[in-house]
């Protein structure tokens, strides 16, 4: 674990998960920047009441873990790596209240801290959800790498808090300085999103942080129209679900089969609860969890499970989260069970699916894509 040398403290941090030869740190310039900023230029008083958004691996939370912190994120990862941070350092978590995306702050507030996040929508619907906790005593401040911080952004702030300037630059990261306006009247805005998936004549529904927000993205396009090859399966797993429309068309083409619906974003399951529950209206059976991969999830007795692993996860890139999912969808699959992936045609895939399954089997491909499956051994 790396040192975070700050005003308020030094602190032991880390990632979470932690994987082997991890060398990237638990935190960045942004949150250096806003916490320097916030030693020098606030008065804290002990019974600051202070909220915390898209704190990733828990470095805002645990630099001021000493105040009354609500921490609102949209990965449970990021509430078990504060946990974890927290525990790390010897520091109590009685102070840190974790909300999800899709809850509300409690209480009046007397400093919000932002880090950006990569979607202005969800950055819109965030601030809509605490507009009413704050006002003109409140300070809001706002951090994040240059290239996250457009004309967009603070146009946001203007529009939904009030009066909003930046900072200089330093270290590559900005801060963004807003203060809430009792006046404004903004419009209201609702974090879901509905388009139609005109392959099954279905509505579906997203909140504000789910991938392809606004329109079924191509892969998954491609992918689900390989899945009606598979029909005898009895409990199906949608891994990294974003919004479930891989496991509610697995769904329809298996009508007696148990639906287990995966993620690690609260909005992600939100979405997919709802359009479970909108196209079968209580006649058939899921489960929802928000998890990292297949945490949490015990048994061998899946006999199919759906993948479409993100080779990116906050602002990196790799393969670290596909390799989990893959690992955790052998354990939990019952002997000659499936494990269905699509991924873009140079990620390698099929070559890891081979060194955990023992074997991987191309399915269909394009131009783009390739779906892959691996199955389980009966040993």
């Amino acid at each position: 674990m790396e040192q975070f040398i700050t005003p308020q403290g030094r602190f032991k941090l880390a990632r979470y998960p932690i994987r082997k030869n991890d060398k990237l740190r638990a935190w960045d310039a942004a949150d250096e920047y806003l916490l320097q900023q916030l030693a020098e230029n606030s008065t804290l008083e002990p019974t600051a009441e202070i909220l915390i958004l898209n704190d990733n691996f828990g470095a805002l939370s645990v630099g001021l873990a000493r105040y009354s912190v609500q921490m609102f994120s949209d990965s449970v990862l990021s509430h078990q790596s504060t946990l974890l941070n927290l525990q790390n350092n010897g520091l109590s978590s009685k102070n840190i209240r974790l909300l999800s995306s899709i809850d509300f702050p409690i209480g009046k507030l007397d400093q919000v801290l932002i880090k950006i996040p990569k979607s202005l929508a969800f950055l819109e619907d965030q601030l809509h959800r605490i507009r009413p906790y704050v006002d003109h005593h409140t300070q809001v401040w706002a951090a994040g790498m240059v290239k996250t911080i457009h004309t967009s952004t603070l146009k946001l702030f203007e529009r939904i808090l009030g009066p909003t300037k930046t900072s200089l630059a330093q270290k590559k990261a900005r801060l963004i300085f807003c203060t809430p306006d009792a006046g404004l009247s903004p419009t209201s805005s609702s974090s879901l999103v509905e388009y139609p998936l005109d392959l099954y004549d279905w509505t579906l529904v997203n909140h504000a942080n789910v991938f392809s927000r606004e329109r079924l993205d191509i892969g998954t396009r491609f992918f689900l129209k390989q899945l009606s090859a598979r029909t005898e399966s009895r409990k199906i797993i949608d891994l990294g679900c974003g919004n479930g429309v891989l496991g509610l068309v697995a769904a329809r083409c298996n009508p007696k089969a148990e639906l287990t619906f995966a993620d690690e974003s609260f909005m992600a399951i939100a979405s997919a609860k709802k359009n479970f529950d909108n196209l079968f209206a209580g006649t058939r059976k899921a489960d929802f969890h928000v998890t990292n991969c297949l945490s949490g999830i015990a048994g061998t007795e899946f006999d199919w499970v759906l993948c479409n692993p993100p080779f990116h996860h906050q602002n990196t890139r790799g393969d670290a989260i596909a390799w989990e999912m893959f690992n955790d969808s052998k354990r939990v699959l019952k002997p000659k069970g499936e494990l269905w992936v699509i991924g873009n045609r140079h990620l390698p895939y099929h070559i890891k699916l081979k060194r955990i399954f023992g074997n991987a089997t191309l399915i269909a491909s394009n131009n783009k894509f390739v779906v892959v499956k691996a199955i389980k051994s009966r040993k």
